[in-house]
């Protein structure tokens, strides 16, 4: 179980450079600002972003779920100001980093899954 938390959080990390190095706008130091960083944004999507989900209901029924790109934006967006080795310069930089970082995470999580024999 360790184990496997800590390749989801390598792998994460390893999903963050990728952001940075495909975004202009996002930057990260090296690997154990990567590493920190990956822990902050699971950190952040798994306490504080539900409270803005349900807090931003109405917005999020009227734009069709749209809404939740602003919410990870802002979200992505917190954690790279809160950290120093790990920057976004904007919100839209923090919404395109949202979403690659989402999707570099999902693919590389399905793989590993894949990998180790579990779904």
């Amino acid at each position: 179980m360790l184990l496997r938390l800590l390749l989801i959080w390598t792998l994460n990390s390893l999903a963050l450079f990728a952001v940075a190095s495909l975004v202009p706008g996002i930057h990260v130091t090296g690997f154990l600002a990567a590493f920190i960083a990956a822990f902050v944004l699971g950190f952040v999507n798994t306490l504080i972003r539900p409270i803005f989900l349900i807090l931003t209901l109405p917005v999020t029924i009227i734009t069709l779920g749209l809404f939740i790109f602003v919410i990870n934006g802002l979200m992505f967006w917190f954690a790279g100001s809160i950290l120093s080795g790990f920057t976004v310069d904007g919100f839209w930089h923090g919404v395109m980093g949202a979403v690659l970082y989402s999707i570099f995470t999902w693919a590389l999580n399905s793989a590993a899954a894949q990998l180790l024999g579990k779904k």
